[in-house]
Formats: structure tokens, C-alpha cells, sequence
């Protein structure tokens, strides 16, 4: 099973870390991308809670434009997350390669 969560929103984040850890403990071997964009893009560049753990197994995403929107430097980042040029285009990848659609 493969899954898009996409998050856009600062505040969304527990909530899709939440759903991201349930998922994966129903459906272990699921293909999980989290795509950020917008504001939510300067979660990567704090101090997270995302677990080493769901970093080796989830394919957490960034959007450059929104990097650079918020003046976020890519060296920022953990060197785990993937930067795409533009994450609306990136979902659509996502959805024509028959990724579920999930926004928390």
C-alpha cells in the first residue's frame, strides 16, 4: 500500500506524525511519503520529534519553493529528508503512480 500524507500547516504536524506511526503499525510494510510545503516546511529546520526511526522508513519531503519562500537554507535539514522543486507537483506524481491521498 502506498500513501501521501501531504502537510501544509505548522500545526498539523502531531496530528500527521500520529497518523504516519498508527498507519505503519497496521500496515508495516507500507510506502509512506510525508510531503511539506508551505509553512509546515520549517518544521524540518527545528528541533523535531520526528523518530530516527521513521526516518529510515518514511520518505519525508520538502518543498524548495517553500524553502526558499521562508528562507530555509537545505543545509538546514536532515540530510534524510528529500527536497523536491515544487511539492504540489510532487503530489501530483504521487497520485498518477497510485498513491492514497491523506492531508491530516
Amino acid at each position: 500500500m502506498k500513501v501521501l500524507f501531504h502537510v501544509d500547516e505548522a500545526d498539523k504536524w502531531k496530528m500527521t506524525l500520529a497518523n504516519v506511526n498508527n498507519f505503519l503499525s497496521e500496515v508495516i510494510a507500507a510506502e509512506i511519503t510525508v510531503l511539506a510545503n508551505g509553512e509546515a516546511v520549517k518544521y524540518y529546520s527545528q528541533n523535531n520529534d520526528i523518530s530516527a526511526d521513521l526516518l529510515e522508513r518514511v520518505d519525508f519531503v520538502a518543498c524548495q519553493n517553500s524553502l526558499n519562500g521562508f528562507e530555509i537554507d537545505q543545509q538546514e535539514l536532515d540530510e534524510r529528508i528529500r527536497i523536491v522543486a515544487a511539492g504540489v507537483v510532487e503530489i501530483a506524481k504521487k497520485q498518477e503512480a497510485g498513491y492514497s491521498y491523506i492531508r491530516p
